[in-house]
């Protein structure tokens, strides 16, 4: 990983060179930018591997950068982290509601950011690299692994690498139960500390997102998750 860009966007200056200096020390280099509108164009000038967003920023709030970021072909598939004071947990939610994906409140301890980057760069490494990702069909919804692409019927499905990673493992074995933990595991590299709410929150943002065809993913309750085998 020592190629990796980290784009950070916060606005204080010393929580800023903290950052910088944290990923630094592993070897990464670092993009900064102290507002919401630096952030995108630093998003589109520097191609990072990954974003660290603060969400309380100045002109454009970490949660509209992230839409704009989402909403954007080049930046579509670009993994992010959201980083707030805040914790409560609608939040969390809207947060990940808009595409982010993951969540740390501050103060974030540096070695578990650190940990949470490297497992959101070795998830995503793994899903562009993986010689066993195979083109996934069930009905009208198709998984493309290799174009990392979702569509249903002739409609194209944009998801985070979160989302999509998610919805691959559920549809890789339709029928099978996966407990929270197991999807955390896959989707999130075993990063520690990932709540079981986020998954929750991802799979709510996939169903709105597939439409009808999200129905597939059904509720265990008390377990987990399950994608309907026709």
């Amino acid at each position: 990983m020592s190629k990796v860009k980290v784009l950070i966007a916060e606005d204080d200056p010393d929580l800023l060179e903290v950052l910088r200096l944290t990923f630094e020390r592993e070897g990464w280099d670092t993009v900064a930018a102290v507002n919401g509108a630096e952030a995108i164009a630093a998003a589109h000038r520097h191609a990072p591997d990954i974003a660290v967003l603060d969400v309380m920023m100045p002109e454009k709030d970490g949660l509209e950068v992230c839409r704009e970021l989402r909403g954007d072909s080049a930046t579509r598939h670009l993994p992010i982290i959201m980083l707030t004071a805040k914790s409560e947990e609608s939040d969390v939610v809207l947060g990940l509601g808009l595409g982010a994906d993951d969540y740390l409140a501050k103060p974030a301890r540096p070695a578990e950011l650190v940990a949470r980057v490297k497992a959101l760069l070795r998830r995503r490494a793994s899903g562009e690299t993986s010689q066993e990702d195979s083109l996934l069909s069930h009905g009208d919804l198709v998984i493309d692994p290799a174009r990392f692409e979702v569509r249903v019927g002739d409609q194209v499905v944009v998801l985070t690498p979160t989302e999509f990673k998610i919805l691959q493992c559920l549809v890789s074995r339709p029928g099978r139960v996966f407990r929270r933990q197991e999807i955390m595991n896959l989707a999130f590299g075993g990063a520690a500390v990932i709540e079981a709410r986020n998954v929750d929150t991802h799979v709510k943002t996939i169903r709105k997102k597939m439409g009808a065809e999200g129905d597939r993913v059904q509720t265990v309750r008390g377990i987990g998750y399950r994608f309907e085998d026709r």
